[in-house]
């Protein structure tokens, strides 16, 4: 959970410079608490990725300093040192006074956080946002602080000064600050946040009310982890190497992004950590956000390839089962073959069968098939007997490894919540309830709604892994969203208002797009809707309707929340895919369904991305994908509306 750090949080951020401008990053990574029963497992992995990937995009490794408990296997030249709270101030402030008016200074994070009571005043009576460095302890009555902890007080003194003398301030922080909220059960996820009993903080502290400090002034921006009501994550890759999620995402997305802004690195990145197993989002904020990263990042999108081997692994969004196309250049010509990747480590992939004569790259074509949906260990939530959960126990299939839903038993009802376990994250019933249709028996209920999730949860997979992967490239498709709160009976609204994300939506409230063919070709344009119960609604085109848009042509597509819609997180998914003027038009929302038998049959778009959905599809030819896939999708946070429950009693 991010509440504030320099009155703002801390993200790695890099930015446009001058011609002679120059970069010093201090990147600190605290996986060993010294005196915190707290270790971390990514950490380590995280300023080691986030080293590389400065250095890839340009930054002088002598301008680097690494403060992490394991240096090993850093890019030559870079400064290290362990990451004490005295280490971590002393090389801030030496990276700020050597810098000079139109360099900058990046500073990365990556550990735990946590909140403690402000007793200056300066947070207006709320409490202070703490980064915990390897030598922080608990509370310390006689100093009225945590131990050794580094406060938002002291980073916002800090950047205040450099950014007052025209050094420009970025940043990134892989941590949480708050611990509150909501319950995480079960999840394989371990969250970076330190709650307040576990530090010592005496209950019968209160914050002391004052004036807040102001806000930073000067060049500056800056990246959170997550929204202020989540906590930020670190999971193990499956090469058992633990990474912070935000960490991971966000190096992957600079490392593609040779030419983006800030807001189109926060964009993609926030678009692949959708796709992960936590669904908390990154924000950002700062007068450049709109400002060009530095350097330029891979010159390619293509891999080297030598013998059966790809210089490239699990940190380049690579995983077993995923199929690349393998050429002779690093840019242009056609494919000598497509073929899957096998043994895929960290840093390293292998081809599944040889490669032809003159392969030297290789280039992703499409992510694996999503594997079968597989459930974790049941937990139960309740703190007492009061209910009967043994049919629903019955229906449970059997728990398997990385599950995708984690059973939680709650109130005598049955939530499936995701790999990180964390039950009703976005208000009460958010976490998607298995409930009884009229004849149902708990067998039943539960089998169409794991049918329901494994087929949406794939789908989401497919689509995602199908997209392209440019940044600054111009999107095929254009998209505004506006709103149209209701105003009395369900399909009765008022005044359209612009979307606004934070705001989100509730029951009965309309949604109209406004999808417009940016592209210089026709673009045959669908729009699907996937629920907070994993099921996905087909939306545009409704009844056979043309859904050809020639280059500039737009159209509106309504849409409703459904009433008794409980708080939730939904997307709507906006998909484009170039047509010929003679050629059948592609119609996804035929994707919505399981259902395969049909009368009239798929057009080749359709057909491939439903053959990735067909577990029984391996000999599916490993064949290019027959034409770009263009997907826009935008996050609506459901308010909500309260749902009585269907529960079993003793």
């Amino acid at each position: 959970m991010r509440t504030g750090l320099f009155s703002f949080a801390i993200s790695l951020t890099i930015l446009a410079q001058p011609a002679m401008a120059e970069i010093r990053a201090v990147l600190v990574g605290v996986s060993d608490y010294q005196r915190l029963d707290a270790d971390l497992k990514g950490p380590a992995n995280d300023v080691r990725l986030m080293a590389e990937t400065l250095v890839l995009r340009g930054v002088d490794p002598k301008g680097i300093t690494v403060l992490s408990s394991d240096a090993m296997g850093l890019p030559d030249g870079i400064t290290t040192g362990t990451p004490g709270r005295d280490a971590i101030l002393s090389a801030l402030e030496a990276a700020a006074t050597t810098s000079v008016p139109g360099d900058t200074v990046l500073f990365y994070f990556s550990g735990h956080g946590a909140q403690a009571p402000d007793l200056s005043g300066d947070e207006g009576g709320g409490y202070d946002e703490i980064l915990l460095p390897a030598d922080a302890a608990g509370w310390k009555g006689s100093i009225g602080a945590v131990e050794n902890a580094i406060l938002d007080d002291e980073l916002h003194a800090w950047a205040q000064t450099a950014l007052s003398r025209g050094v420009r301030v970025v940043g990134l922080i892989d941590a949480c600050h708050s611990a509150t909220g909501f319950r995480a059960l079960g999840g394989r996820g371990v969250a970076r946040v330190i709650d307040e009993a576990k530090l010592g903080i005496p209950d019968d502290i209160a914050p002391v009310a004052g004036t807040p400090e102001p806000p930073l002034t000067g060049d500056f921006v800056f990246l959170y982890s997550s929204q202020s009501d989540q906590r930020s994550f670190e999971y193990p890759m499956a090469d058992g190497t633990w990474h912070g999620e935000f960490t991971l995402r966000l190096a992957q997305t600079l490392r593609d992004a040779p030419d983006a802004s800030w807001a189109q690195v926060l964009a993609a990145t926030t678009e692949a950590m959708v796709q992960g197993p936590a669904r908390q989002m990154p924000e950002g904020e700062g007068p450049l956000l709109s400002a060009p990263v530095f350097g330029t990042g891979q010159s390619t999108v293509r891999f080297p390839v030598a013998g059966d081997k790809l210089a490239a692994g699990l940190l380049h969004g690579l995983a077993d089962g995923a199929e690349v196309a393998l050429y002779a250049n690093p840019s242009g010509g056609e494919p000598l073959a497509v073929l899957p990747l096998t043994a895929v480590i960290a840093r390293q992939s292998s081809l599944a069968s040889p490669a032809p004569a003159g392969t030297a790259w290789a280039e992703l074509v499409s992510a694996p098939p999503p594997p079968p949906l597989t459930l974790g260990e049941p937990v139960l939530a309740d703190t007492t007997d009061r209910f009967d959960y043994s049919p629903w126990r019955a229906a449970l299939p059997p728990a398997g490894p990385d599950p995708d839903l984690i059973p939680i038993f709650t109130e005598g009802q049955i939530a499936l919540a995701g790999p990180d376990g964390l039950l009703d994250p976005q208000g009460a019933g958010s976490t998607p309830r298995v409930r009884l249709e009229p004849g149902e028996t708990p067998a039943d209920a539960l089998a169409r709604m794991l049918d329901q999730a494994a087929h949406g949860l794939a789908l989401r997979q497919v689509l995602a892994g199908a997209t392209g992967r440019s940044l600054t490239g111009k999107a095929a498709l254009a998209m505004t969203i506006e709103r149209r709160p209701t105003s009395g009976p369900c399909g009765q609204a008022a005044d359209p208002v612009p979307f606004d994300p934070a705001e989100g939506a509730g029951p009965c409230d309309q949604l109209w797009l406004t999808l417009a063919n940016t592209s210089g070709t026709p673009q045959d344009v669908s729009v699907l809707y996937f629920t907070a119960d994993f099921r996905v609604q087909p939306i545009w085109p409704a009844q056979n309707l043309a859904n050809r848009l020639a280059p500039g042509e737009s159209a509106r597509v309504g849409l409703m929340i459904e009433p008794g819609s409980t708080a939730g997180l939904e997307e709507i998914w906006a998909l484009a895919v170039p047509a010929a003027s003679d050629a059948p038009r592609v119609d996804l929302t035929r994707l919505a369904t399981t259902e395969t038998t049909r009368a009239t049959p798929a057009d080749p778009m359709t057909a491939w991305l439903e053959a990735r959905l067909d577990p029984e599809a391996a000999t599916r030819g490993f064949t290019l994908k027959p034409a770009p896939l263009t997907m826009l999708r935008q996050v609506v946070r459901l308010t909500g509306a309260d749902v009585a429950p269907a529960t079993m009693e003793n």
